[in-house]
């Protein structure tokens, strides 16, 4: 089992949950978050007022898979949050850690199975 977090552009949620859905991953927790990277924050305009935005808001996906899945998740992620063809700087990040242990609360289901 493997945890997926996926921090890409607040627009593009719905497209990525619609894609996510087609290749049959129903289940996500979305989180919302602020950071920088390379985009280094940006200058906006405010009443007429110029002012810096360090921390650019974006949102994670929290997303265990079976090791089955990993694969084609990852790619359908890259795929359905870049903005463009190539992908621009800012359209995120996908982190991908292991999972020890799954436990579903309604039944006490443990392993794979609970995922």
């Amino acid at each position: 089992m493997r945890l997926i977090l996926a921090t890409i552009q607040p627009a593009k949620l719905e497209s990525v949950r619609q894609a996510l859905q087609q290749i049959g991953v129903s289940r996500l927790s979305v989180c919302d978050a602020t950071g920088f990277a390379r985009q280094r924050g940006q200058q906006e305009t405010f009443r007429g007022a110029e002012y810096e935005t360090n921390l650019l808001r974006k949102v994670q996906l929290e997303i265990v898979v079976n090791e089955d899945f990993l694969e084609r998740t990852i790619d359908c992620l890259q795929q359905a949050s870049r903005t463009g063809n190539e992908g621009t700087i800012g359209d995120g990040k996908i982190f991908v850690l292991p999972v020890t242990e799954a436990v579903q609360l309604s039944d006490g289901q443990r392993g794979p199975g609970a995922v």
